[in-house]
């Protein structure tokens, strides 16, 4: 799968949930909230983003939407980065907004949130870490790329 490919689209929503953060073993994200590194990745690349989280007003000063039916307009494509038991009701709104590029973050998927999105046609990317795709520099998640890369996972 070219995971490249996902982030040359212009505009984006990004769902998290302060309320609900997902479990520690995602990526170590333990006691965080809305998934900023993501948001911010995508705001340095001059992207349209959108940030959604339905249990906040804002994140670092910008407009949160509480779904993406709400959003101004339309989005290229979606990152999910929320708890797991979530994600397949964010794929079936996802569809229902007309969103067909999604990227669920690495251990936020279930097997059936991906069959609804193959169900639904959607081209699905998960399994890995959308972060490190969007960081440039040095950064833990440049040696995650660095071990993927050499992995043949990248």
């Amino acid at each position: 799968m070219d995971y490249q490919s996902f982030w040359t689209y212009q505009s984006y929503a990004v769902v998290g949930h302060s309320a609900n953060p997902p479990a520690p073993d995602v990526g170590g994200r333990a006691g965080k909230k809305f998934p900023k590194i993501t948001y911010n990745g995508l705001k340095q690349r001059g992207k349209t983003i959108f940030p959604v989280d339905p249990s906040i007003d804002q994140v670092d000063g910008d407009k949160t939407y509480p779904d993406l039916a709400a959003l101004p307009e339309k989005v290229d494509a979606v990152i999910l980065e929320l708890p797991k038991e979530e994600t397949r009701d964010w794929i079936e709104k996802a569809a229902a907004a007309g969103i067909a590029n999604v990227w669920i973050h690495m251990n936020c998927d279930t097997p059936e949130a991906i069959a609804l999105a193959r169900e639904k046609g959607m081209k699905l990317f998960y399994g890995t870490c959308a972060v490190m795709y969007l960081q440039q520099g040095f950064s833990y998640h440049a040696i995650h790329r660095g071990i993927n890369k050499l992995l043949k996972k990248y």
